[in-house]
């Protein structure tokens, strides 16, 4: 199994756009709209010679507790903010490496001081990246992420794509070692995808199958944004199950 690398941190921070970018592929969809991400998004890429999977994570606001059926800053419902949050906490928890994601544009916010708080407890290897750093300026304001307690920030930009050899060279450095690999026959992937009109269920039958919550489920139509897979063992089959959008 390769290691696992999950972005994460506060809403609309470019964590999706640096995912397609290391991917090479619009997998995650990217607006400039906070809380566009929900679902956990996984990736397989590698970097000098070194194999590894990434996992793109809804925007953690561990601070905004928005009561059920009422609406956050980030125009999210409630209930769906949570399910987000969830589903990102997971992704750390599951995680070899973390990098976590902050706006050098904006600076320092109490939500990113909420999530290094959060990320210092894990006691994991935490990568501090200074996204949007598109300009001189912006490359020597990122240094007050210093305050963070998280070490030195490494300043990228996921657009220009500047900086993020050097990011990845500090993820394939805390990776755990390399495990020896054993040759397996290649199979036939059998993939299945769910899909349908809005609220028909989508989500809720793919946990069901997996028998956990892999899928933020709610009864507000569009609560889907990516299609994704999830692979499974069945019968001894290798099966793909690809849950969409409605």
């Amino acid at each position: 199994m390769k290691p696992l690398v999950a972005i994460v941190g506060r809403p609309n921070v470019g964590k999706s756009t640096f995912f397609n970018r290391m991917l090479g592929e619009r997998v995650a969809v990217v607006e400039d709209l906070p809380g566009t991400t929900r679902d956990r998004l996984y990736g397989d890429t590698d970097w000098n010679g070194r194999e590894f999977t990434l996992i793109d994570t809804g925007g953690l606001d561990l601070g905004d507790d928005i009561p059920v059926g009422q609406v956050g800053l980030t125009g999210q419902p409630g209930n769906i903010m949570k399910l987000v949050q969830a589903q990102a906490e997971l992704a750390i928890e599951e995680a070899d490496v973390i990098v976590f994601m902050v706006d050098a544009r904006a600076g320092i916010t109490v939500a990113d001081e909420e999530v290094a708080d959060l990320l210092r407890r894990t006691r994991k290897p935490v990568i501090l990246a200074a996204n949007k750093a598109d300009n001189a300026a912006r490359r020597l304001d990122a240094v007050e992420f210093y305050s963070l307690g998280l070490g030195e920030p490494i300043v990228i930009s996921s657009i220009q794509g500047t900086g993020t050899g050097d990011l990845l060279d500090l993820i394939v450095e805390a990776l755990p070692p390399e495990e020896e690999e054993t040759e397996e026959e290649d199979e036939d992937v059998i993939r299945i995808a769910i899909i349908g009109r809005p609220n028909v269920g989508k989500s809720s039958l793919l946990n069901a199958i997996l028998g956990v919550e892999r899928a933020i489920v709610s009864d507000i139509p569009g609560t889907t944004r990516d299609a994704f897979d999830t692979e499974i063992q069945f019968k001894g089959k290798k099966l793909v199950l690809i849950d969409t959008a409605g």
